[in-house]
């Protein structure tokens, strides 16, 4: 596509690379970071430029607004991968708002990945009420919990897991070997999953640095009894003390990795009994995480941050729906009410445990709803009836919400793990 200049004189665009480092600069700006990014940051991020997929919006030749997409492949239910459109980078200056600068970028960008055939779009959403206007809902949510470990009631001298499994501290080069396995195994079984590409696994082990602030974490690895890799965490220590030479450290996880319940229980068990560490922050979990329920005293964590975290917008509503699992059996005629011209319409789902098939219908609707409640419906997190109560959904038929539930609900709910 060809810039699309207005009366106002700005042009909404894919950039050059020779303009990289302007719209870095713009990007820097909207996120209130050091608006002149450093060479080893432009060197960095440029590794992720693709031409066609970094949009700016120049006035006067100088970029006021970015965005950014990126090939992700997301997780359904039932472990089957969609492809996605990830949008990330967005930025409007504040001398600029109020132009439908992103909206016009949006436009550009969803189109194209629906001629892509992309599934979905994707994106963790900074502020709660820009997305919902472009077909965007929250999908999944994210916890964070803070242990208190004299309390949690843990053996402060652990020494092991008793299910005949090792804990060992590695190395970045170890965790870029034997994590992308893991990630995946984890990715088959977790609806709301991403995909981590080559460039995340060097940036988050230090072999690729964009902010020189940046501080190599300690790793450690949970093998079963019988040597499979199957958790992984990252994680910080500060170094606070109190008086008397009393320890008051803070572990923080960066991220932790469990493909088995073992492989969890393990880790925050050896999290909770380093020396002189005395609070555990958990960094971004699943909202029905196992972790306050892992140690003796669940009182011990607390949740210190509970947020909607991954926003997800349909492309192709016959796509979505089949390539998810669904326990239940049964039929649903739901009417989509699109934002724009890609998506929308009436559709006849029919479901069982074998699989799907979803076709558009002239039948009469039995619910009707936007694209960002059929998001959240279509990972499995929300509940149909609740959505009604709120009157964000609207039974065409009595009893319809109920026979959404009953289909679409999962017994876990999603989690997606990174930002991006």
């Amino acid at each position: 596509m060809t810039a699309t200049p207005r009366a106002d004189g700005i042009d909404v665009r894919p950039i050059t690379e020779a303009e990289f480092t302007d719209w870095l600069r713009a990007v820097n700006t909207g996120f209130l970071r050091v608006p002149g990014p450093s060479e080893e940051e432009i060197e960095g991020r440029r590794r992720q430029f693709v031409p066609g997929r970094h949009l700016g919006a120049f006035d006067g030749g100088r970029c006021v607004a970015t965005f950014r997409s990126f090939d992700q492949e997301l997780t359904a239910v039932g472990g089957a991968s969609v492809q996605a459109d990830a949008v990330s980078g967005v930025t409007v200056t504040a001398t600029h708002r109020r132009r439908g600068l992103l909206s016009r970028m949006m436009a550009r960008d969803l189109a194209a990945a629906k001629e892509r055939g992309d599934v979905v779009a994707t994106l963790i959403a900074a502020e709660y009420p820009i997305y919902g206007r472009y077909g965007f809902g929250p999908a999944t949510w994210m916890s964070e919990w803070t242990v208190d470990v004299p309390r949690a009631g843990l053996d402060a001298r652990w020494a092991g897991p008793a299910d005949g499994g090792r804990i060992d501290l590695v190395d970045g080069e170890d965790v870029r070997k034997l994590g992308p396995e893991l990630h995946e195994r984890l990715r088959r079984t977790q609806p709301g999953v991403i995909t981590r590409d080559e460039v995340w696994w060097k940036l988050n082990t230090g072999a690729l640095r964009f902010d020189p602030s940046w501080k190599l974490p300690f790793f450690a690895v949970y093998r079963s009894a019988s040597g499979e890799v199957e958790g992984m965490a990252a994680y910080e220590v500060d170094d606070h003390w109190g008086d008397a030479k009393q320890p008051l450290n803070t572990a923080t996880v960066r991220w932790l990795l469990g493909a088995t319940p073992a492989a969890e229980r393990a880790l925050w068990q050896y999290l909770c009994s380093i020396d002189w560490v005395v609070t555990v922050k958990s960094g971004w979990r699943a909202p029905d995480d196992l972790l306050p329920f892992l140690l003796p005293d669940p009182r011990a964590a607390r949740i210190t941050s509970l947020s909607d975290w991954l926003w997800v917008r349909i492309l192709d509503v016959v796509r979505a729906l089949q390539a998810r699992t669904y326990e239940g059996e049964g039929t649903l005629v739901l009417e989509v009410a699109g934002v724009d011209d890609l998506t929308g319409g009436r559709y006849r789902l029919e479901a069982s445990a074998a699989g799907a098939s979803c076709t558009p219908t002239t039948e009469s609707a039995e619910l009707t709803l936007g694209l960002g409640e059929l998001a959240a419906l279509w990972l499995g997190d929300e509940s149909a009836v609740r959505l009604a109560a709120l009157g964000r959904v609207q039974e065409e038929r009595a009893g319809a919400a109920r026979k959404a539930d009953a289909l679409l609900r999962t017994s876990r709910r999603p989690w997606c793990p990174d930002m991006f």
